[in-house]
């Protein structure tokens, strides 16, 4: 019986947890950096770099866009796909891949959900069977307007604290990063500077 009641205290979710031990000096002594990481971390910190700049600025911007567009149920990037289509109807796959910067592969998942979601009609090409040709409905048209508004609110918000020379110049300054190393890219844009973009 005791054994029963000391298997149920540990797995109850009431039970307090026991604090760990506390830590003795050779614990805290292994705990200090290495004089020689210190020394590296200390060339290059973390908010120093640009790749870990980019990546939180990309997760700050997708909190932001799913604050402003949560009601719309529409990601980032099917957005921006929705954006290319709405002036380059029947366009096909590997033109919005390149002018995304994603792979095949993934345009066909997000055209398949968007076209799940009545947004996007596909087609193959009369020219070529191969090519599937994609279309925004009517219902992808009213969407690309009515969630434009919120877009921009979460494109501001990004950059509220800029004035507006120094957006021109942060914007100007992302695109010519972009173009410098897109070959870099797991799937390079070959359209960066088309007008929907």
């Amino acid at each position: 019986m005791a054994a029963k009641t000391r298997s149920r205290a540990k797995t109850s979710r009431g039970a307090e947890p026991v604090p760990p031990p506390p830590l003795s000096d050779a614990d805290l002594a292994v705990a200090r950096p290495k004089p020689a990481l210190k020394a590296l971390a200390d060339r290059l910190p973390l908010w120093r770099r640009p790749g870990y700049l980019v990546r939180r600025l990309h997760q700050i911007h997708y909190a932001l866009f799913f604050e402003e567009c949560t009601a719309f149920g529409i990601t980032p990037v099917q957005y921006g796909l929705l954006t290319i289509l709405s002036t380059n109807p029947d366009a096909d796959q590997v033109t919005l891949a390149n002018a995304l910067g994603i792979d095949r592969t993934n345009v066909a998942d997000v055209l398949r959900r968007l076209e799940q979601g009545g947004l996007v009609r596909r087609r193959k090409s009369a020219d070529d069977r191969r090519m599937v040709l994609a279309r925004l409905t009517a219902a992808g048209e009213d969407m690309v307007e009515k969630m434009h508004p919120y877009m921009v609110k979460a494109q501001e918000r990004l950059l509220a604290t800029l004035s507006a020379e120094e957006r021109d110049a942060f914007i100007a300054t992302l695109m010519r990063l972009l173009e410098a190393n897109n070959r870099y890219g797991r799937a390079p844009l070959r359209a960066i500077r088309i007008e929907t973009m």
